[in-house]
């Protein structure tokens, strides 16, 4: 199966993405190649042999990458498999790539994997990196719910039959958005904690819009596919879920923002997953209302 993978950058991290294009180039099997997309900034020097492209604005995170995938034609479908690593990520074995191409082999139902997020300094994988709810043992791989953005592998048929990432997300939930839409066209998810991406241990709040959005995109995500009588159930166990973490003044005020944004603001197409995808989150651990 022929691999490619995207890679987006705001051009802050030149010696990190080096070190993760060498990575991408040590792997096994045949050659991988890479388009790195500069998002809204110039892409710094790389190896020869990866494209590059250099958006003049920020597209935001799925923008910039639905921008990669469009560079290996349209939905990708010029490779099978597409990886998605984050700029200052590093693939620890060589193999993730065999084992990416064994896995879609094997299951023809497979359509993305969730990489294990390890910190390479203590090796600890951070508890909102595992995508379950179940998430104390990160070393057990399973089928899931969602995915991780900056980690993970695509089967390029997904893109073709159930569309790319939500351009207008810019950030936070977009993967959850296709996840969703992959799940209800009977694709599966699967966590594999065997193929692991180095990142230094970060706190996802260090975005200066990150409570604005992920308010803001709870709500599309909600309205954009969620059957209606589901969409206040699962929007009132975030609200309260968030009352309970106790963020500060500042941080709920935009939180409420966004979430009030996400309710006036066009959401894009609204397509409810079917009840059985209900049922089968449901089994996975997951029910839709959490």
């Amino acid at each position: 199966m022929k691999v490619g993978a995207v890679v987006i950058t705001m051009g802050n991290r030149p010696d990190e993405l080096r070190a993760l294009l060498k990575s991408v180039a040590e792997q096994e099997g045949d050659p991988i190649e890479v388009v790195v997309v500069g998002n809204g900034a110039p892409v710094p020097d790389v190896p020869e042999g990866v494209r590059t492209i250099e958006l003049p604005e920020n597209l935001g995170i799925p923008g910039g990458r639905n921008v990669g995938i469009e560079a290996f034609g349209p939905a990708g479908r010029d490779v099978d498999i597409l990886l998605f690593l984050d700029d200052d990520g590093l693939l620890a074995r060589t193999d993730t790539a065999e084992l990416c191409r064994k896995a879609f082999a094997e299951d023809d139902r497979l359509g993305i994997i969730s990489f294990r997020i390890a910190d390479p300094d203590t090796g600890l994988t951070q508890r909102r990196h595992v995508p379950r709810l179940r998430a104390s043992d990160p070393m057990r791989s399973s089928r899931v719910t969602t995915f991780l953005g900056g980690a993970n592998a695509v089967r390029t048929k997904v893109f073709t039959e159930v569309g790319t990432l939500p351009d207008d997300f810019f950030y936070a939930h977009e993967e959850t958005d296709l996840a969703w839409r992959a799940l209800d066209a009977g694709w599966m998810i699967d966590y594999r904690a065997d193929m692991v991406l180095h990142h230094p241990t970060t706190a996802p709040s260090r975005h200066a819009v990150y409570h604005r959005m992920v308010a803001r995109n709870r709500v599309w995500l909600a309205r954009r596919n969620l059957p209606a009588v589901l969409v206040p159930v699962y929007l009132g166990s975030w609200l309260l879920l968030t009352l309970l973490r106790r963020p500060s003044r500042p941080a709920l005020k935009a939180w409420f923002g966004g979430f009030k944004e996400g309710w006036t603001t066009p959401c894009g197409p609204r397509r409810p997953m079917k009840w059985r995808t209900v049922w089968r989150l449901t089994r996975l651990g997951r029910p839709p209302v959490i």
